[in-house]
């Protein structure tokens, strides 16, 4: 699985030490500590990919949005690190307070990042548990995605159902939409909500579930276009290109094994190699055809 680590700032690393401690800085600490917690990621993520080998792309990109995101943590916190300095390098006297608590309410926003870092890896982790991952080469992804769609929509009746009997009777007891084991949890909900006027199911929740409902239409729209397209193939000198639309792959197909080079270039792109298909592949997507002209480009200079 191809790593990518992004730029700490050193140089930003050392002053934000320089305005928090009397410790010296060691050089190239910053992007060790970084480069150590990036890596975690990208090994659970290839934990996915030998067990889940339909969930590799996806656990892959959720790796390298993790490694992206976390750099600007760090390199955002050493920037705020720098304006103020610590009560015990800059002394009480006259110390600016009103820069400290913006420094503060700053770093309250940075933390943001990394609590989003957090929820990608749990994203990952959800992967390796085998949480189903509906995948558009998946022969069954539509069948899949249209009882999920039921399934959301469900959900949607139900909690507006629940709120429906609450807004009538100001109690869940009898409550005919749910099982009693969810009632009792709604009803410790309700009993320790601060709101005035508290529903089993907020509003939010509605919104959230509609706006999924929304977006998974929209996947099977996408994919019945899709696979309903004629297959296509181009030939090249010693490879063809050829686009699966029944297993949404765009899949090159070499004569013979290419060079260390050649995959270099092809997992750069995220191009990845399939023993079942014989090809190198990669989702058959607006963004797998992008990738596709750059693998073009560079084959065609090497």
């Amino acid at each position: 699985m191809e790593r990518k680590y992004y730029e700490i700032n050193e140089a930003a690393a050392r002053r934000s030490k320089e305005m928090m401690s009397f410790d010296d800085y060691r050089e190239g600490s910053a992007t060790s500590a970084y480069r150590q917690e990036a890596e975690q990621i990208y090994q659970l993520a290839e934990k996915v990919a030998d067990r889940r080998p339909d969930a590799a792309e996806k656990a892959e990109k959720l790796a390298d949005k993790y490694a992206k995101l976390l750099a600007d943590y760090y390199n955002t916190n050493f920037r705020i690190d720098q304006m103020c300095p610590s009560v015990m390098i800059a002394g009480p006297a006259k110390f600016p307070m009103r820069k400290k608590e913006k420094q503060n309410q700053a770093w309250d926003r940075n933390q943001e990042k990394y609590k989003m870092c957090k929820a990608i890896e749990d994203k990952i982790r959800n992967l390796l548990n085998g949480k189903e991952v509906i995948t558009a080469g998946d022969p069954e992804a539509i069948e899949k995605l249209k009882n999920k769609l039921a399934n959301l929509e469900q959900a949607q009746e139900t909690m507006k159902a629940v709120n429906a009997f609450y807004r009538k009777y100001k109690t869940l007891d009898g409550c005919p939409n749910l099982p009693l084991e969810e009632l009792e949890k709604l009803k410790i909900s309700l009993d320790i909500n601060w709101r005035a006027d508290p529903k089993p199911f907020e509003s939010y929740q509605l919104t959230n579930n509609n706006a999924e409902i929304r977006r998974v239409k929209e996947r099977i729209k996408k994919l019945e276009v899709a696979k309903s397209q004629p297959a296509y193939r181009k030939e090249y000198d010693g490879f063809s290109v050829e686009e699966d639309p029944e297993a949404m792959r765009i899949k090159l197909i070499f004569e013979e094994k290419p060079s260390a080079e050649v995959r270099d270039v092809l997992k750069k792109n995220g191009f990845r190699w399939s023993p079942r298909a014989n090809a190198w592949q990669t989702q058959l997507t607006n963004n797998g055809r992008y990738r596709l002209e750059r693998v073009l480009k560079e084959l065609e200079a090497c």
